[in-house]
């Protein structure tokens, strides 16, 4: 029986999906060790690796399944579409832990602000702290942490895939030059 060749909107959605459940992983990890507000930096170093290999393997199995062949522009559409499978399923489980894992998120997320911003900033007088906190108000709530969620996926997902793709990308006119080169 001849191996099947899974379609590019496979791959993505395969890739997309897991990459999105690690990401979960990750964050339930964090929550289990009682950084969701102040995260370590190794959790953005493992969740940037989790990305960089799933998407390589991702494009991998694209230019496996195209002969060797995979241009820039096919990296990047697959490299994309798996960062956004990734940012949408992460999103859901954004809601479900906002809404039922942690209801009162915002409010401790408000809390933990206001004490970094009197923390780092002792002199600030109350009406800039209370603009402050109102600023961050605004930039705390579930839409709007959905949306960032979204475009940082989509900006790291295309840097990866960006990079990624220069280095895999293979012309068929360069294979054509390698198969010929075999026979001389």
């Amino acid at each position: 029986m001849e191996n099947q060749k899974l379609s590019s909107k496979q791959v993505m959605l395969n890739y997309g999906l897991m990459l999105g459940v690690a990401s979960i992983l990750i964050a339930v990890a964090n929550f289990a060790f009682g950084n969701v507000y102040k995260p370590h930096w190794s959790i953005s170093v493992i969740s940037g690796l989790a990305s960089v290999v799933v998407i390589v393997l991702g494009l991998k199995l694209i230019k496996d399944n195209n002969g060797g062949f995979l241009s820039l522009g096919e990296a990047l559409k697959n490299g994309l579409g798996i960062s956004l499978i990734s940012g949408v399923v992460y999103v859901v489980y954004f809601y479900v832990f906002v809404n039922f894992i942690q209801p009162d998120y915002f409010t401790n997320l408000a809390s933990f602000q206001e004490a970094s911003m009197i923390e780092m900033y002792p002199n600030m007088t109350d009406d800039q702290l209370e603009n402050a906190i109102e600023m961050s108000k605004k930039f705390s709530g579930f839409g709007m942490i959905s949306a960032i969620i979204m475009i940082m996926s989509l900006f790291f997902g295309f840097v990866i895939s960006m990079i990624a793709g220069l280095i895999m990308k293979k012309t068929q006119e360069e294979l054509l030059n390698e198969e010929l080169s075999r026979f001389m």
